[in-house]
């Protein structure tokens, strides 16, 4: 996404750069808390945040994940810090994303799997999870400003499943369900203005935020936090571009060795595969010389 257009005065608590500024320090925690009590209704204790917390992939082959804001609740009791009872992963959405359901069940997976050491065999040790994603846009299209999902038994519908994994999809335009206190909120994070700002804890709020935007520091992390958006989506347009080039060509040489004879699907996915491994943008020519020379889809794979 792009901040370009803006400057640091004119973001909303939505906007990625903002929310992160906003949970930094002593003050940035009781931010933090006062916003998932009011999302979740439920009181928060003792917090660690993490901001853009990077999970890497289980090997170099597999993906990571990088998370806007993890919150990890403690509970103390008689003055001793207990281990990590509950984990908040706050995401603000600015643009719709594909597959997000499942991207979620991605997110999930790599995040429960730091909890829980190797040869642990009481897996009452994880944490319960919270997944708090905030977007400008319906992600079901029913018109509810929060849409809670979890596990459940298809037979016995009324049984409760606690495994204590919890999806909240809060939709900033909603006008069904939630209550009046969260549709405050989600209003004033979607336009974080002053006259949003219309109850006492909004306004606690509001005043840290206005604070936030005033900070230095934060003002040259924008400046640089711009730059730095400028070059990913540069990249991301080049690798776009690259795939888009690489599909084209290996489109190219399927309809090549098509007029000899069909490929079946098989064979289509081992050529994709193949040229996948050795894939370089140098050597499209010879893929092409390569597939005019071969008389079937095996030799072509035969010569690659």
């Amino acid at each position: 996404m792009s901040y370009t257009k803006r400057t640091l005065q004119e973001l909303n608590v939505i906007d990625d750069f903002l929310m992160m500024a906003a949970t930094e320090g002593a003050e940035g925690e009781a931010f933090c808390k006062k916003l998932i009590t009011i999302l979740l209704n439920r009181s928060i204790g003792k917090v660690h945040i993490n901001t853009q917390k990077y999970i890497p992939g289980y090997t170099p082959e597999h993906r990571g994940i990088r998370m806007d804001i993890e919150v990890e609740e403690t509970l103390d009791e008689e003055g001793k810090i207990l281990p990590v009872a509950n984990v908040y992963d706050v995401e603000p959405h600015l643009y719709k994303e594909p597959c997000l359901l499942k991207r979620n069940r991605f997110y999930q997976a790599k995040i429960d799997g730091r909890y829980i050491a190797s040869g642990t065999k009481d897996f009452n040790q994880l944490p319960d999870l919270f997944v708090i994603l905030i977007m400008p846009y319906d992600p079901f299209g029913q018109d509810y400003m929060l849409y809670t999902i979890h596990n459940k038994c298809d037979q016995l519908p009324d049984m409760k499943c606690e495994d204590g994994l919890t999806y909240y999809y809060f939709y900033t335009k909603g006008s069904k369900g939630g209550s009046k206190e969260i549709k405050e909120l989600l209003r004033y994070i979607q336009n974080s203005s002053e006259e949003n700002a219309i109850s006492e804890n909004i306004r606690e709020i509001h005043k840290h935020i206005s604070k936030v935007k005033q900070l230095p520091e934060v003002e040259e992390s924008f400046m640089r936090f711009d730059e730095i958006i400028a070059y990913e989506r540069q990249d991301a347009a080049e690798e776009a571009a690259k795939a888009a080039a690489k599909q084209a060509i290996e489109k190219s040489i399927l309809t090549i060795l098509k007029k000899e004879q069909e490929i079946n699907k098989q064979t289509q996915d081992k050529i994709s595969e193949k040229l996948e491994k050795i894939w370089k943008e140098e050597d499209i020519s010879q893929y092409l010389e390569l597939a005019l020379q071969s008389s079937s889809a095996e030799e072509f794979l035969e010569k690659l």
